[in-house]
């Protein structure tokens, strides 16, 4: 007998998209009382099955659309900007988002992320501080499970340590604390919603290193964790229930239904008191202006102008290099070491910079074969077939190589909202409902460039110090993205230059709320998850207290 997928009976809250944001919405509402239905889009997935999917991850020639059904009409888009946005490796459509094959990093916002206007005459400040977050983002540590060290000099005020200790640091993070230590840079633990002992009922991390784009264990969480613990206090979720408008009163002032297709092809309406937005910050403007009306002909929500506008996701900047000794034998999927020493910066520029001490793991036998040789290819498996070495001469390479002897530095740079960048509506491309697909327009400005290049002579620094060879760069005018899908939807006290307010509700519409990234003012240089669960916590407590 087939799923369930008809609509809930008068519930309380509609909330789209279950990854972390919609499924912490739903787990604390529900536990509070209210009736909940959440629509997902994609499919349930089986954990079951997830040791069948890293072994997926592990084939050579496979990639994220293979292991978690992304593509096809479905997942069709468009990119216009100047660099090039890869949609379909930053996302998953399915009960738990991108969390099922994110890596795992949660350190919060600084002070200064929030205050970029006050502080620097740049951007725009948000409408509330660290401190108002300070407390959810204590919450959403012990509800992910985050591990994190006190080793950080650098981070913002706390008020207690992490549920779990940190992470060992690798060994490879050893040869660079030498050459970090000549140059007076500080390198710290990495805080991550990895367990690194056993919590909330899952194990500790057992190091299958693959965590992008597959935890087998559960070690790493993901959001389903908390779609179950909803389910488990009485919400709904019903899965391949993409949402294809929303439909508001006659007044224009409330939200009246959610509007959902199920796999046989027949729509219904999910009617709710309030309804919350938590599918990301491509799909959210997206819906918001499929949901175009005679009341509101530019979308809904968008009497602003800004839905889909200031679109953010971080640009990132690697090196890859060589040393003459051995770096790392035992595959690590995830850093254990970061410094955050170039972040809280004095004057405007460069931005801040998240620095990161990855562990550069020796490539299995299968790729350095297809590979050719090649140390200048991206890693995606599309460029199989550019190696410059074969045959004899290739398998004498692979002999040679011996203990690995790779090194990789990345680092991410402060990211501007700029207007230009946007996410709207490709009319000439639909989707497999008939709907235009999103456009994501993205550029990466002359802050985070300029950030950039003074991150490129800090990797410099530290491998010269190393005694490493170079093997490869990053472009720095076609970078390869973060996938921190932020703005789009900008929270602010003024109508006129924001969608939705610091409670989160939408200006133009009374039930309408937005749980994701798409909120951020600014976007720092830090990974956004656990602002993002902060704010769902936030969000959650707003509701509650005003039932």
């Amino acid at each position: 007998m087939g799923a369930n997928r008809s609509p809930a009976s008068s519930p309380d809250v509609c909330i789209v998209g279950s990854g972390v944001a919609g499924a912490l919405v739903a787990y604390e509402l529900s536990k509070a009382g209210f009736e909940v239905v959440v629509l997902e889009a994609g499919p349930r997935f089986d954990t079951s099955n997830r040791l069948d999917r890293m072994e997926t991850a592990i084939r050579p020639g496979n990639s994220i659309t293979d292991i978690w059904d992304v593509g096809g009409e479905r997942d069709r888009f468009s990119s216009s900007g100047e660099v090039f946005y890869g949609l379909n490796k930053t996302r998953v459509k399915g009960v738990g988002g991108t969390t099922l094959h994110w890596l795992g990093v949660t350190p919060r916002f600084h002070e200064k992320d929030f205050e970029m206007q006050t502080r620097y005459g740049l951007a725009s400040d948000w409408p509330i501080s660290y401190e108002d977050l300070r407390p959810y983002y204590a919450r959403a540590e012990e509800e992910l499970g985050v591990a994190g060290g006190t080793d950080n000099p650098f981070t913002p005020p706390r008020e207690n340590d992490y549920p779990m200790p940190a992470f060992p640091p690798s060994y490879s993070d050893s040869l660079y604390a030498e050459a970090c230590d000549e140059l007076g840079i500080e390198m710290h633990s990495v805080p991550q919603a990895r367990n690194s002992e056993p919590y909330d009922g899952r194990s500790a991390c057992v190091g299958y290193s693959t965590c992008i784009p597959v935890c087998p264990s559960r070690a790493k969480y993901s959001a389903d964790v908390h779609v179950a613990k909803a389910e488990d206090h009485g919400a709904r979720v019903i899965d391949r229930a993409p949402v294809q408008r929303l439909e508001h009163d006659d007044a224009g002032e409330t939200v009246e239904a959610a509007v959902y297709e199920t796999p046989d092809g027949s729509q219904h309406r999910q009617t709710a008191d309030t309804f919350v937005l938590a599918c990301g910050a491509v799909e959210i403007p997206r819906l918001l202006l499929l949901s175009e009306s005679e009341t509101y002909p530019n979308g809904l929500a968008n009497s602003s102008g800004l839905v889909g506008k200031y679109f953010m996701d971080h640009p990132q900047v690697t090196v890859t290099a060589e040393l003459d000794q051995p770096t790392n034998q035992e595959p690590i999927g995830y850093q254990t070491s970061e410094s955050h020493q170039f972040y809280d910066h004095e004057e405007p520029t460069p931005g801040s910079i998240k620095l990161v001490f990855m562990n550069k793991n020796p490539p299995n036998t299968a790729e350095a074969a297809m590979r050719g040789g090649d140390e200048g290819v991206r890693g995606e498996m599309t460029d199989v077939f550019t190696g410059d070495v074969w045959g004899d001469d290739q398998l004498d390479w692979m002999r040679e190589q011996g203990p690995n002897r790779k090194l990789k530095l990345l680092a991410v740079p402060e990211m501007l909202p700029q207007k230009r960048n946007e996410v709207t509506l490709d009319r000439t491309t639909t989707d497999d409902h008939g709907n235009p697909v999103p456009d994501v327009s993205y550029s990466i400005g002359s802050h985070a460039a300029e950030t950039m290049e003074y991150i490129r002579e800090l990797q410099h620094d530290i491998l010269d110090e190393m005694g490493a060879t170079i093997l490869h760069e990053s472009d720095l005018s076609q970078p390869s993205i973060a996938s921190h899908k932020l703005g789009t939807t900008r929270m602010g006290t003024d109508p006129e230059t924001s969608v939705v307010t610091p409670s989160l509700r939408t200006h133009d519409l009374e039930n309408l709320y937005v749980s994701s990234g798409s909120v951020f003012v600014t976007g720092g240089a830090m990974n956004p998850t656990l602002t993002i669960a902060a704010l769902a916590l936030r969000l959650a407590d707003h509701l509650s207290s005003n039932r």
